[in-house]
């Protein structure tokens, strides 16, 4: 049977995993959030939390530690899987990436284009257009994992790849249009920092420290630029040598994303779902629910999504610039569109950096918490109906290595 420690193991290794934790992290968020230990929570979140070297000081409290700190190791790995699968993996032809592509695309305007809809007379929440275009794939991929052998390899292909391209457009979407005031010093280091790694990918350095140590100095740099720090992550990743064998016949790349990948998926991101997911429900009305933000934000996800990704798939099928993977059902593209509209972790991050007053950041958590329950529940009933259990035990099915946004 197995001691304690092995079941342990064998629960961790379960495609689900990585998303249940999240939800329970979330979960007690809510709980605590909502009872007498509220002020704990807050107290937690608000702890202040300093670390100086000389007249170098970075005081933040906890939360943002959290989300400009652990998030940039979560932004590392996305950068480390992006570059990946561009230079050899399911993105790296055209033949491979054009149905992911035109499905993410659409999966992104049309939810952006229901908020603006419905917060078109508001300029100030018009600034969380974003927020409804972004995909929490830890949560997509732990509810496809529920389904088990029902679900074809072929789907589970086409769902993670749409994610990471969604991640490449929740990036750009940062660095353009969530940027403060601009300190030419500190970007001026950050590029100098970034020389120094491109040189250290050029000469064939396999020493992951010296990746490591400039990539910290150049996240210090962007933190004080006004360039969101988590954006340093993703220019780290994409500098760190995928081609250059080191020890076990591993690249550097592959050896670090090997090793970030349960840090994040088992800490970071449950950290994260524990720091943004509280909200005080005390008070709330159906009235609250249907203010334009949480209503666009929910909207956006559990419609905007699967419409925006079914018709951008439809267009470029019936045009004959893409066919549907072999295997693949027309309904199980739809539950898989369902299950992109779980944007959570993604989409409550776009909505911290959108919004600063209380009031609008409790909006933005109803409007992702009840879009993404939403988009998780019926993506979940619709690929059980689309789906029959295999009989066969011979598809080898490939391991769902991603477990993040």
């Amino acid at each position: 049977m197995g001691t304690i420690g092995d079941r342990i193991s064998a629960l961790l290794r379960h495609d689900a995993a990585a998303g249940v934790l999240l939800l329970a992290c979330a979960a007690i968020a809510l709980i605590l959030d909502n009872s007498p230990l509220s002020w704990l929570y807050d107290a937690i979140l608000t702890t202040p939390v300093a670390v100086q070297i000389g007249a170098l000081a970075i005081d933040k409290p906890l939360l943002l530690w959290i989300n400009d700190g652990l998030m940039a190791v979560f932004f590392f790995l996305v950068g480390l899987e992006i570059k990946r699968e561009l230079l050899g993996g399911r993105l790296s032809s055209w033949h491979q990436a054009a149905l992911p592509a035109v499905a993410a695309i659409g999966g992104m305007v049309v939810p952006a284009l229901i908020y603006v809809a419905l917060n078109h007379g508001d300029p100030t929440t018009l600034r969380g257009w974003a927020i409804p275009a972004a995909t929490d794939i830890a949560f997509a991929l732990g509810v496809l994992a529920l389904l088990g052998s029902r679900v074809p390899v072929a789907l589970k292909v086409f769902l993670l790849a749409l994610a990471i391209i969604d991640d490449l457009g929740a990036i750009l979407i940062i660095a353009l249009f969530f940027t403060e005031d601009l300190s030419l010093l500190s970007l001026v280091i950050a590029g100098l920092c970034t020389a120094l790694l491109i040189g250290c990918n050029l000469a064939g350095v396999r020493r992951l420290a010296p990746y490591v140590l400039i990539g910290i100095v150049m996240w210090v740099c962007v933190l004080k630029s006004g360039v969101h720090a988590t954006l340093a992550g993703v220019v780290v990743a994409f500098t760190v040598p995928i081609r250059v064998p080191t020890i076990g016949g591993l690249s550097p790349l592959h050896r670090l994303e090997h090793g970030l990948l349960p840090w994040v998926a088992f800490f970071v991101m449950p950290a994260f779902a524990f720091a943004n997911a509280g909200v005080a429900l005390a008070g709330v009305t159906l009235a609250d629910l249907l203010a334009p933000l949480p209503l666009g934000i929910a909207l956006g996800l559990f419609i905007g999504k699967p419409l925006g990704i079914l018709g951008a798939v439809w267009l470029a099928v019936s045009t004959g610039l893409c066919r549907l993977p072999t295997g693949v059902t027309w309904w199980q593209i739809h539950g898989a569109a369902l299950l992109a509209g779980i944007g959570f972790t993604m989409s409550l991050f776009i909505g911290a950096l959108a919004f600063s007053d209380p009031a609008q950041a409790t909006a933005v958590r109803l409007g992702v918490l009840s879009g993404s329950l939403l988009s998780g529940i019926a993506g979940y009933v619709v690929l059980r109906l689309a789906t029959r259990p295999r009989l066969s035990s011979g598809e080898v099915t490939e391991p769902l290595a991603k477990a993040t946004v």
